[in-house]
Parts: structure tokens; sequence; C-alpha cells
């Protein structure tokens, strides 16, 4: 039998593990240390102060950012609760309704939104508004969030779904329940976690997304992360960067509960 390769085991993999983190995780850190910098300089330190993160709820561009995270809000719980009701669907089509015509192609759509390149689908989106006469707004924003949140939906429920043997709704249907009512009482409260999961990361998602955002929510309309795009032109401020660094805590905590969710569904099945 042939052995596991170990990849830690390779010449260089340490280095090239440490250079990866230091560029993708060092310009957080920065900004989340000078989120908390008392000078109004980006790049030299005056002391620790939370005076940044008082101005984000009481300075003169609080009530621009607080309209822009209701809007983001609003938008990124609807487009996750209806994302995830459609991936739901899909994905008990795809586990449960065994072979059928067009699976792979459906399986393609579904995920396309994952291969396409942001900027692409960003492009799509507004030729599409555009093309039907759709006037661009918050509800422009919803119809594109709600595509492109779908298969992030679709990863952690088709997942837990997978995991889940079908031996429970025949058991059930054995037992005289309707294909509806094993679904209901049996299927539906095992699928939870990954739901749960599905939704966190659909959530989140949405909230954090700038360019297609950016692409077909039309003049007077902002969301949180464009207005800070926008406020970013005029010069970078250190109440952007506790801004910034809030984001990043919403998501970090998002992402952990969705993978928690999903991981404690997943070794609960693994037990029954």
């Amino acid at each position: 039998m042939a052995s596991k390769t170990d990849l830690r085991r390779f010449p260089g993999f340490l280095t090239v593990t440490i250079v990866c983190l230091v560029v993708l995780y060092a310009p957080l850190i920065v900004v989340a240390v000078y989120s908390f910098n008392a000078s109004t300089s980006i790049t030299k330190w005056g002391g620790t102060s939370l005076a940044w993160y008082v101005d984000v709820f009481t300075g003169p561009e609080a009530p621009k950012f607080q309209q822009a995270a209701i809007n983001s809000l609003v938008i990124a719980i609807t487009a996750a609760i209806a994302a995830t009701i459609i991936a739901t669907l899909a994905s008990v089509a795809m586990t449960r309704a065994g072979r059928f015509r067009g699976k792979t192609l459906s399986f393609a759509l579904i995920s396309l939104p994952l291969m396409v390149p942001e900027v692409v689908t960003a492009v799509a989106s507004l030729v599409f508004f555009t093309a039907i006469g759709f006037t661009s707004g918050l509800t422009t924003i919803l119809i594109a969030h709600i595509v492109f949140c779908i298969p992030f939906a679709y990863l952690p429920i088709s997942a837990r779904m997978q995991s889940i043997p079908d031996l429970y709704e025949q058991a059930a249907m054995d037992l005289y329940a309707t294909p509806r009512e094993a679904f209901k009482l049996v299927l539906l409260p095992l699928m939870t976690p990954g739901i749960l999961s599905g939704f966190l990361l659909a959530f989140i998602i949405s909230l954090d997304d700038f360019l297609i955002t950016n692409f077909v929510k039309g003049a007077g309309v902002e969301t949180l992360p464009t207005a800070i795009f926008g406020s970013v032109k005029q010069g970078i401020k250190p109440n952007i960067m506790a801004i910034s660094t809030l984001m990043l805590i919403v998501s970090v905590i998002f992402v952990s509960l969705s993978w928690l969710i999903g991981r404690t569904g997943q070794d609960k099945n693994q037990k029954t």
C-alpha cells in the first residue's frame, strides 16, 4: 500500500506557508491596529484610543454610514433567506430525486456564480437590468445578491444532505408517513445545521459584497462597502479603518459560526 505524502515535509513548505499568511493577513492586522490610533494620521502612531469607533456612530459621517449599514443588513438578510430556500430545494432535488435528465446541467447552473469571475457577473447583471429597463436601486442589488449567494448556501446544505442516509425517510414512510411528512418531520430537522450554515455563509457574502453592488446599485443608493469605497476615494481616514475592523469582526464571527454549526451537524450525524 502506497504511503500518504506529507506535504509539510517538502523543502520550503514552511517558508511558503509563512509568506502566504503574511501577505494575506498582515494588511488586516495593520488596519485593525491603526483603527485604535489616537492620531489623525494613518501612518504615525499617536497612542491608543477608541475615538474613531465613537466617531463611526456619532461623527459627521455617521448618518451616511448608518443608512448604508441598514441597507446592507436588509439586503443581506433578505438575500440570504431567499438564497437558502432556493438552495435547500435544489439540494433536495439533486440528492434525493435520483438521476434525471439535465441533472448535470442543473448542477452546473447552480455552481456557475462560483466559476464565473465576479466582475463578469457584475457586468452581466448590469446589462441584463438595463436591457429589460429595470431601474437600478435596492431591488436590483437584492436580485443580483440572491443569484450570487445561491451556490454559497447550496454547498453546506448539499454537503449536509449527502451525509444523511435515505434510510430515515424510508423508515418514516414504512410507518405510514407521506413523503411530505417524512421530509417535514424527519429530513428537515436533520438538515437544519446545514441550512443554518448556508444561511450564515450567504448572509456574510451578501453583506461584504462590493463589486456586484457597485455595478447595479444606481445613483443615491449605498451599502456599507460602497459607502466605505466612496469615502476612501476622498482620502483614507482613521474612521474608515474602524468601520473596516468592525466589518472584519462580523465576518469572522459569521464564518466561524457557519463552520461550527455545519461541523456540529456532521458530528452528530456520524454518531447517529
